[in-house]
């Protein structure tokens, strides 16, 4: 199981795309903008134009099966932006978009057919067909193979890692892969193609404005600047770790596991057991991406509740300026800290008017608010409201979340004209909390 030497070569583009190439079900979407595409357009036609031998497009990994078909690793966003262009030019034997794509995909390959077609209907007939004719012959790629997968992740993280450096969660991935050396090609399918089929904004915003910063708060760290330096917060307990602690929290997501697919309705009424906890570590591979997927839905009902409980209360939920965006994130965030913990039917109408005033008193002692704040208040360590109150600290040793109701806030000293500016949440403060205006 080795790279395969006698087939690292430089390649032309006409013959990597008559090999039997495929794109395994883990792939993420085809996302490429147009800007991207017309982009590849004009750079390979003006290499056309100044007579250019040869011009590279980069690098193509290859995972070669045991049936001897070739799964793109990495090089898939150049392949297929390459057959639409040559669809344009009326090479319609492209075999890659005959594959299988989700939605999204198929949505970005129709935008950039209709981009490139325009561009090529700029050209006469003699053109079209020298140009088609140097993009299968004169432009290249660099073709690396193997013929084994988890080998072939290892050459996509090094080429990806030494230029633009990739999103955190696109090296998650990469990592989680290799540790589902072990499940099946059925399992894989299903679970990553779930996963990369969320926009990868979402996956962004998911894990740097939420599951990081707050999985760092309760520990009373730092919950700023989440990039790929720090991902090892996600990389979870490896298979072959067999300390007393990753046996018992792998012991623990088995069982649970276990019990969901049982069928057995002693325990819950709804026959389901929550197998993540925020305060506690993941378990590395397959359970990465459900992790994902968990946290993605508990955030999508949490904020949804949110939006349910204050659709009557006028400007409760201010958005106008930047420092309104944070507060709304940090009112989010500590509302899933305590469903993670509780169950999402602890969001009951007390429990969210004390996570609004705690959120919302911070924006009223506040002209300015910057996400430095955020991390201050959230640490207890913001000396003009709620001083040494580290709420997720402690959310995350309650046993009860009647426990919440005992902690009492105070009333935040008023910053200039705030009053005024957000005086609906000012009032929901005063009447909730008893306090005088």
């Amino acid at each position: 199981m080795a790279l395969l030497k006698d087939e690292l070569t430089i390649i032309s583009i006409g013959d990597l795309l008559s090999i039997d190439l495929t794109l395994p079900s883990y792939q993420r979407p085809y996302r490429w903008k147009i800007s991207s595409a017309n982009t590849l357009f004009i750079d390979t036609f003006e290499a056309y134009k100044n007579s250019v031998e040869e011009y590279r497009l980069g690098t193509v990994i290859l995972h070669k099966n045991s049936s001897g078909t070739y799964n793109i690793v990495d090089g898939q966003q150049r392949i297929t932006t390459l057959s639409i262009l040559l669809y344009s030019l009326g090479d319609k034997k492209q075999k890659m978009l005959e594959e299988t794509y989700s939605q999204l995909s198929n949505d970005a390959i129709v935008k950039n057919f209709r981009i490139l077609s325009r561009r090529i209907n700029e050209l006469n007939d003699d053109e079209q067909n020298k140009y088609k004719n140097y993009l299968l012959e004169q432009c290249t790629m660099v073709q690396i193979v193997t013929d084994s997968e988890q080998e072939a992740f290892q050459f996509f993280d090094s080429q990806n890692t030494r230029g633009k450096e990739l999103a955190p969660h696109d090296l998650l991935k990469s990592y989680h892969l290799r540790e589902m050396d072990k499940e099946s090609e059925d399992l894989k399918v299903q679970i990553i193609n779930q996963w990369e089929n969320i926009n990868t904004n979402i996956l962004k915003d998911l894990f740097s404005i939420y599951i990081y910063p707050l999985t760092q708060w309760y520990m009373l760290r730092d919950g700023l600047n989440y990039s790929s330096t720090k991902i090892d917060s996600f990389k979870g307990i490896k298979g072959n770790n067999i300390y007393n602690f990753s046996l018992y929290h792998k012991a623990s997501n088995l069982y649970v596991e276990q019990f969901n697919k049982s069928g057995n309705s002693e325990l819950l009424a709804s026959n389901h057991l929550n197998q993540f906890q925020l305060t506690h570590p993941l378990i590395a591979g397959k359970r990465f991406f459900n992790y994902s997927l968990h946290y993605k839905e508990l955030l999508e009902k949490v904020q949804n509740i949110i939006i349910n409980f204050h659709n009557t209360e006028g400007e409760a939920i201010p958005d106008r300026r930047s420092g309104d965006i944070y507060i709304k994130q940090l009112y989010e965030s500590v509302a899933l800290f305590f469903a993670d913990r509780f169950g999402i039917e602890s969001l009951t109408k007390s429990v969210l008017q004390q996570l609004y005033t705690w959120s919302y008193s911070l924006r009223l002692s506040m002209y300015a608010v910057y996400p430095q704040t955020i991390n201050k208040y959230a640490n207890g360590l913001h000396e003009r409201v709620n001083e040494g109150l580290a709420m997720f600290s402690v959310i995350s040793q309650m046993n009860d979340p009647e426990e919440l109701k005992l902690i009492i806030l105070e009333q935040p000293e008023i910053r200039e004209n705030n009053g005024e500016r957000y005086k609906e949440s000012y009032k929901l403060l005063c009447e909730w909390n008893g306090w005088y205006k």
